[in-house]
């Protein structure tokens, strides 16, 4: 069964690359459970994706170039 964590509380943050504007970028919450939740900021209230932090930080260090696993 997979659970999906209360976001009703969570504190949602952008890159600090985003341009500045409001509804242009992906946002990400911190939470307990090792996993990373995602939504666009154009959507708030939709459903946010939902990645395990290992496989969030495997896309990070792709983004920024780094080695592939």
């Amino acid at each position: 069964m997979t659970r999906t964590p209360d976001l009703s509380t969570a504190t949602w943050r952008k890159s600090s690359y985003s341009d500045g504007g409001d509804n242009n970028c992906l946002e990400v919450a911190d939470v307990p459970l090792h996993l990373v939740p995602i939504r666009d900021s154009k959507t708030p209230n939709a459903r946010p994706l939902i990645f395990s932090a290992a496989s969030w930080s495997r896309f990070v260090d792709g983004v920024k170039g780094g080695p592939a696993e």
